[in-house]
């Protein structure tokens, strides 16, 4: 495997987005959710150098009170973006209320994944709401570690019209944001679901590190978590494929 270079690997995805936007979007906005992470923060840099800080758009979507707000504010100040503060909670409790008593009739509870991954489909709409308002394309956010166990939200997070870091693990990303420049904090931020107080990696069981390494070199020295591994890529792989039609001939 070639050692990976995050100054030729940066300039190759700025390209890439260029030259997507020509055939896909020719003027076209690149609308971006800002949740203050390293992913969101690469991708709009990303964006801001391919295409122009004028032409990127942040919108940042807090579900009532999002306590690290900051850290988004700090990412659209830092490039100089346009932004949108849309807040999704009323849109949150009025929808959630409504499923709960629905399914209450019938004696069923709201799930745990229902609660979990309802926030992400509705930051999604919002996106697109902003998008196709201001001639806009949205950016999938998602790197492959996290597509590669399937810690999305289908879509949700996991949807968009274009995907920078589709292919680049989660050391990768990190190593890009550093290379430009971007604060620092950000860039290591340890991620967390926003709802339990615990990591990603807390709730994946390893860490992105075992994870990146074997994705890159098939090399995991732990049995146990090799097969967590697999299991969880095996069990996610739908995530990633168009949806299945049946074809009439």
């Amino acid at each position: 495997m070639n050692t990976f270079n995050p100054v030729i690997v940066k300039d190759q995805v700025v390209q890439w987005i260029r030259d997507w936007f020509e055939e896909n979007g020719p003027g076209c906005n690149a609308v971006i959710g800002i949740s203050g992470g390293k992913d969101s923060s690469v991708v709009a840099a990303l964006c801001a150098e391919a295409l122009g800080k004028d032409r990127v758009i942040g919108v940042t979507m807090p579900n009532g009170v999002q306590p690290d707000i900051d850290d988004s504010m700090k990412l659209i100040r830092h490039l100089g973006i346009r932004h949108f503060n849309i807040n999704i909670g009323d849109g949150y409790n009025a929808l959630m209320g409504t499923v709960e008593k629905e399914l209450a009739t019938q004696q069923v509870e709201v799930s745990r994944q229902t609660v979990i991954n309802m926030p992400p489909r509705l930051r999604m709409t919002s996106l697109y709401a902003v998008s196709q308002s201001l001639n806009g394309r949205v950016a999938n956010t998602c790197n492959l570690s996290e597509d590669w166990v399937g810690y999305s939200t289908r879509y949700g997070d996991a949807a968009g019209d274009f995907s920078p870091l589709g292919g680049l693990t989660v050391q990768e990303v990190v190593a890009i944001g550093k290379v430009m420049g971007l604060p620092i904090e950000l860039v290591e931020k340890t991620p967390s679901d926003g709802l339990t107080g615990k990591s990603d990696e807390d709730n994946l069981g390893f860490t992105y590190a075992v994870l990146d390494r074997y994705i890159r070199t098939g090399i995991c020295e732990d049995p146990e978590i090799k097969a967590l591994i697999d299991k969880k890529h095996k069990a996610n792989l739908f995530k990633l494929k168009p949806i299945p039609h049946f074809s009439y001939e």
